[in-house]
C-alpha cells in the first residue's frame, strides 16, 4: 500500500474509496498511514465487522459497487482480486463505470487482479493445506469462462464445502471495459514492488487508470 500510494503521489489529505473492501483490511491500513478512507462492500457481515475499526476519517458503508456513491474521491481502489464475481458481463462494465463516476476529474483508479496468463499456466488443480490442525482439500478448474475453487474440510464434527468463482478477465477485456467507461490505463504493474507487468511471469495485473 505504501508503494502504491507513493507512486500515485497521493497527498496526505487524499480521500480514498475502497471498493469491495471486505472486512476492511486495506482500508484500515491506508487510514493508519494518514488517508481518509471510505470502504464499501455488499456484505452486511463484512461491513458490520469493519465498522468496529471506524473513526472520524475511516468509514464503512454497505453498498453495491455497480452503483456510484454520491461523493467523488481522489482515488478509487479495488484491491486483491475483488472483481470478476458477477454473473452478467454488463455488471462488470457497470462497476467500472461507477468507479469512473466516483473519481474526481484528476483522480486515479486502481484495479488489482490476477494475471490469468500466469495463474492458469501454473495452476495446481488439486492440493491439501493444513492450517490450525484442519486439513483443507482444494480443487480448481475452469468452466464456462470462470475459474472455480472448491474447498472441502471438516471442523467441529461437520463436513463443510465452499466454492469461489471468478470470471477469467484478461487485460484486453479490461481495456474494453475502461474504454466504455471513458477511462484509459496509464500504468501496468505486475506486483506491489511496482515492477512492470509481464503477461507471462507477473503474479498480478495491477492497472492504474484515469479519466480521458
Amino acid at each position: 500500500m505504501r508503494n502504491l500510494t507513493a507512486f500515485l503521489n497521493l497527498k496526505p489529505d487524499a480521500h480514498i474509496l475502497d471498493v469491495a473492501c471486505g472486512r476492511g483490511r486495506h482500508a484500515i491500513y491506508l487510514n493508519s498511514i494518514g488517508y481518509t478512507v471510505t470502504g464499501i462492500d455488499l456484505s452486511e457481515n463484512n461491513i458490520k465487522h469493519a465498522k468496529d475499526y471506524g473513526n472520524e476519517t475511516l468509514s464503512f458503508i454497505k453498498h453495491d459497487m455497480c452503483h456510484p456513491m454520491k461523493d467523488n474521491y481522489d482515488a478509487v481502489f479495488n484491491l486483491f482480486t475483488s472483481f470478476g464475481y458477477f454473473e452478467k458481463e454488463e455488471d462488470n462494465v457497470r462497476a467500472i463505470s461507477s468507479m469512473s463516476k466516483n473519481m474526481k476529474a484528476k483522480g486515479c483508479g486502481v484495479i488489482d487482479f490476477l494475471n490469468l496468463n500466469h495463474t492458469l499456466k501454473n495452476m495446481v488443480t488439486h492440493e491439501q493445506k493444513q492450517i490450525d490442525g484442519i486439513t483443507f482439500k482444494i480443487t480448481k478448474h475452469i468452466e464456462n469462462g470462470f475459474l472455480y475453487k472448491n474447498i472441502n474440510f471438516e471442523a467441529d464434527g461437520k463436513t463443510l464445502h465452499f466454492t469461489e468463482r471468478l470470471k477469467c478477465i484478461y487485460l484486453e477485456t479490461f481495456k474494453k471495459y475502461f474504454e466504455t467507461a471513458g477511462l484509459s490505463i496509464t500504468h501496468l504493474f505486475g506486483n506491489y514492488d511496482m515492477d512492470n507487468y509481464n503477461a507471462e511471469t507477473s503474479d498480478r495485473l495491477i492497472m492504474i487508470f484515469q479519466k480521458k
